[in-house]
């Protein structure tokens, strides 16, 4: 019997999706286990082989996990609003809904056909209005929350109402804008109902506020700043700008010590920790207010080293900082507005990153030092963000390396302030060991007496106070694009007024195109049907807005990461009893939170922040019962492809102005070298150099015959490495050429230099697997040639899950040909070969040694090494040619969350009915890895002559009477006495002399 892949996997596949063998219970007395991969934003171009790697080893945790007698919850679902389905449909007319439909299918069939045990009953859709509905409700319990300092928790808005109304807002200690005036509870309750409102969003955890934001015209939206690499989107590499805009912000500041401390009590890795309280970015110190001189203005700034205070020698805004405007003197006015737009170009994460460049314009305006009153000048440098602290830096370059590093490029004064230090060379930014000095009533201080002693008296003369600062930035909730989560908000006289629950979903509308609209509003502005009617609570036709019962709907939608903040908790609903809640009490209660959560560490700062911050709200506010939403995260490596390059060459060309010469000439072909011919070039190879001038001038001469050509110096050559896909490539690094210049109709009358032998190589390079680099290679593929088996083994075979690692198609032929030996041992050309034979001694030995190690290796996560062990356990088997039932049974169910496939197949063949999922994980005993025996070394002086079995439990005067009286012993020794015999039991035995 022949192993036939193709065929068995489609029979399994299809068999566990009609018994739904996967389908988890919410009322299960096993215990639970809740398996999560993060999942997929459904892309046109589907899998690609480097994707499936971290849902393989869910897949494989889960399955373990239903053997050790788990109730296992494993999902599956789609982030399906994105940004590259709305790009599309800018392009082509096509609504988004309908493009991510069909990536949906294409990801489904290709996340099937790799045999994964998804419980596929639960799927969630971000896109889906169902789904949403509760997106829409969470921001609604936002909008009615406010942060108590007090009881360190969020509360209902109304509880903050009573506060207002009974006594004022004096005595509340709240998160909240800075910007809050005092007022009593009289005040209040003689406030407008619009006052009220006002006042209120500047205590709410979801708000409007105007926020210097990332805006990319060419997207028409704003993005978030992990959205941005290197100053350009992240998607399609536009330019992005800083703009003030009136924008939804969550108030995810108040919630940062929280999520801080959370963090002691996460499995999770160090280093993502780590990332995490760098992003939160606490600090201690001091609040610092400055007064600015010829203005009623203060600069409040926030510092860690309130000691070093007498160090002050200028200060510098953020250029968005809105006193700059204000103090800006007329004669630097036009420097400093022209900094300022020059600085709108850049994001703030590559401001933050440039730690080279110094730059900066002075203001013209001065500070008072709060104690010596002496004026400090201040400027504006774009190594200070307006969104982190107060936007506002008090230097004190002697110990600060960049402020004093800006001091010496624009010659600012730089006072010691250290004793005994010399700063003449460089800032001194440690607070051990040092006194201050220069700094009146601190002068013999160390860093904690003087920094108590400045604090208090800053507290003296009210310009400051003990403070501790988070660099976690309230996040921009915002986007102007079509394709997102809708706000259930519309607004009556400019204030935003939400739409009771009962009400939702409030559906994305149709739009004619999905571009901002000519006035420059989000697409949503285009809508016709987009406003909201108060009496019949629908969505009605803009035309018959008036602002008395008609009033017009936000036109902005969610960010990407909203749906995807909560949706592993409708997970836990089964689907059919979804209605009217996001999950139920039951099923919260039961699941509780994820146990094992697998993705990119990519996410650190944005979705597994954000999920942390709303599960926190929605436990205070009483709708689930946990403070975090991932137990345990492993961060997977990734899957490297490796890129071929091909070596595109020109030369500056002279041209005769008589023969004026066209380089744009539609007969201009393109020119590529061969790589060792390239690598030649690139060492200098004067020889290499002229032929390749030559072989251009030539074929230029040839082509272009009525044309007086030349080319400039060597220095004009000009050597281009680009991508081609890796399907026009073999394994001995050949380009098909007549492919290549298939590929692209610029490349069709494409001339190369070609290898010696007349081939033409390409250069290899392992790199990030993308469709833009087109080193993809297609799991379709691979899974038709060799088998879904074959890739779950080879992709968890290529390292450690948490590393980087470059694929190789042609090393999956070793676990396609283990798993055909695995076949044969099972199944002979006559049929079935096991049997009801006793295991032998070894047998038993091979079993339970790999029992012990795929257990070990599952439960750490290792699941590489278990590979090989399988390799091993099958090769021994196959030597001892076990038929043993009682062997070969477990076996399967060892290998069966690995290989799931060739496991049910046999399975099923050893006569058992139900899917190998549900079988019992084999117990590992001890007792069968205990050696009887040992294989001693007998060695004379030092050199091993021959071996003996004898029993372990043998004595150490029988071993050596044993030994002695062996014949070989007495042939060695001829007859002489040893000088002596050392007998290591377990271990050696050698006779001296």
């Amino acid at each position: 019997m022949t192993y036939d892949f193709n065929t068995i996997e489609k029979k399994w596949q299809d068999y566990w999706a009609k018994n739904q063998t996967f389908k988890a219970s919410n009322t299960s007395d096993k215990p639970k286990y809740y398996v999560l991969d993060m999942f997929p934003y459904p892309s046109g171009a589907g899998l690609h082989v480097g994707h499936p790697l971290g849902y393989i080893a869910s897949d494989i945790y889960a399955r373990y996990k239903r053997h050790k007698g788990f109730n296992v919850l494993h999902p599956q679902g789609y982030d399906s609003f994105g940004l590259p389905a709305e790009q599309y449909a800018i392009q082509t007319g096509q609504h988004p809904a309908v493009t991510t439909e069909a990536n949906i299918k294409t990801y489904r069939r290709q996340l099937d056909q790799i045999g994964f045990s998804f419980d596929w009953s639960r799927e969630v859709r971000t896109s889906n209005p169902e789904y949403y509905k509760w997106t829409q409700w969470i921001f609604i319990q936002l909008f009615e929350s406010w942060y108590n300092n007090d009881s360190n928790k969020a509360e209902h808005i109304d509880t903050l109402v009573e506060k207002f109304a009974s006594e004022g807002n004096t005595t509340v200690n709240a998160a909240c804008d800075d910007d809050i005036e005092s007022f009593s509870a009289e005040d209040w309750n003689n406030y407008s109902s619009e006052q009220q409102q006002e006042i209120l969003l500047k205590y709410r955890l979801t708000y409007l506020a105007e926020t210097e934001v990332n805006w990319c015209p060419a997207l028409g939206t704003v993005l978030a700043n992990d959205e941005i690499v290197n100053g350009v989107s992240e998607r399609g590499g536009h330019p992005v700008v800083r703009k003030k805009m009136t924008q939804w912000s969550m108030r995810i500041s108040a919630y940062a010590e929280r999520l801080l401390q959370g963090l002691d009590d996460l499995d999770w890795t160090d280093a993502l920790k780590d990332i995490q309280k760098n992003w939160i970015g606490k600090s201690v110190g001091a609040s610092v207010s400055f007064n600015v001189n010829g203005h009623d203005d203060i600069i409040d700034v926030f510092t860690t080293r309130p000691d070093t205070i007498f160090g002050v020698s200028f200060m510098t805004l953020a250029p968005e900082h809105e006193l700059v405007s204000k103090i800006t003197t007329e004669v630097q006015k036009a420097e400093v507005e022209a900094y300022i737009e020059k600085t709108a170009k850049r994001s703030e994460r590559d401001r933050m990153a440039d730690v080279k460049t110094i730059s900066g314009v002075f203001t013209g305006a001065y500070a008072e030092h709060p104690f010596s009153k002496e004026p400090i000048p201040i400027w504006i440098g774009d190594y200070v963000l307006a969104s982190y602290g107060t936007g506002a830096v008090m230097a004190v370059p002697c110990g600060d390396q960049r402020d004093y590093d800006f001091a010496k490029h624009f010659d600012i004064a730089i006072p010691n302030i250290f004793e005994g230090v010399d700063i003449s060379e460089e800032a001194y930014a440690s607070k051990d060991n040092v006194k201050i000095a220069n700094s009146d009533f601190l002068n013999g201080l160390a860093y904690k007496k003087a920094s108590k002693l400045a604090i208090y008296q800053l507290e003296q003369l009210g310009q400051g106070e003990g403070k501790t600062n988070y660099r976690l930035r309230d996040a921009v909730f915002s986007r102007q694009r079509y394709w997102g989560e809708p706000f259930p908000v519309y607004y009556v006289n400019g204030m935003p007024q939400m739409i009771d629950k009962v009400h939702l979903p409030i559906v994305l509308p149709e739009v004619e195109k999905y571009l901002p609209t000519e006035e420059g509003e989000p697409p949503l502005g285009r809508a016709d049907v987009w406003a909201w009617d108060t009496e019949s609570n629908s969505v009605v036709s803009n035309d018959k807005i008036n602002n008395t019962t008609i009033h017009p709907l936000e036109l902005n939608t969610m960010p990407g990461w909203a749906g995807s903040s909560w949706y592993f908790f409708r997970y836990m609903e089964d689907a059919a009893n979804r209605d009217g809640v996001f999950a139920s009490e039951e099923a919260l209660k039961y699941w509780e939170n994820v146990d094992l959560y697998i993705g990119g560490a990519e996410h650190a700062t944005g979705h597994l922040l954000y999920s942390r911050f709303w599960v926190k709200l929605l436990k205070d506010r009483g709708f689930v019962n946990v403070e975090e939403p991932f137990k345990k995260l492993i961060n997977q490596g990734m899957i490297l492809g490796t890129s071929a390059f091909v070596y595109k060459f020109s030369w500056m060309i002279v041209s005769n102005p008589d023969k004026d010469f066209d380089i744009l000439n539609p007969k201009m072909p393109s020119f590529f070298i061969t790589k060792s011919k390239y690598e030649k070039i690139k060492e200098g190879n004067v020889e290499e150099i002229k032929k390749t001038k030559e072989f251009f001038l030539n074929t230029l001469t040839e082509i272009f015959p009525d044309s007086e050509i030349s080319l400039g110096g060597e220095l004009s050559l000009q050597l281009v490495p680009t991508h081609v896909d890796v399907s026009f490539v073999n394994s001995s690094d050949e380009l098909d050429l007549s492919a290549f210049k298939s590929w692209r109709k610029y490349y069709a009358n494409a001339k190369f230099i070609n290898e010696e032998d007349g081939t033409f190589k390409v250069g290899r390079e392992v790199e990030k697997m993308s469709k833009s680099k087109y080193n993809v290679v297609n799991p379709d593929n691979i899974v038709a040639d060799y088998e879904a088996d074959s890739l779950r083994l080879y992709e968890i075979f290529l390292g450690p899950l948490e590393q980087y690692k470059p694929w190789n198609t042609a090393g999956i032929t070793g676990v396609h040909n283990f798993l055909k030996k695995m076949w044969k041992l099972y199944v002979g050309e006559n049929g079935l070969k096991v049997n009801d034979a006793e295991p032998t001694k070894d047998n038993l030995k091979t079993l339970h040694k790999t029992i012990k190690k795929v257990q070990e290796d599952i439960e750490n996560f290792s699941f590489n090494t278990s590979v090989s062990t399988f390799m091993i356990a099958v090769n021994e088997l196959t030597a001892q040619k076990c038929t043993s039932k009682e062997i070969l049974k477990p076996l399967l169910v060892l290998i069966s969350p690995y290989a799931p496939h060739i496991a049910e197949e046999l399975w099923n063949k050893l006569g058992n009915k139900a899917s190998i999922s549900t079988a019992t994980f084999p117990e590992f005993d001890a007792s069968h890895l205990i050696e009887s025996s040992k294989n001693y070394p007998i060695s004379f002086n030092g050199k091993m002559r021959f071996t003996l079995e004898l029993p372990m439990d043998m004595s150490k005067d029988d071993i050596e009477k044993t030994v002695m009286a062996h014949e070989k012993t007495i042939a060695q020794l001829e007859g002489r006495t040893p000088k002596k015999v050392i007998v290591v039991p377990g271990k050696i035995v050698n006779i001296v002399g």
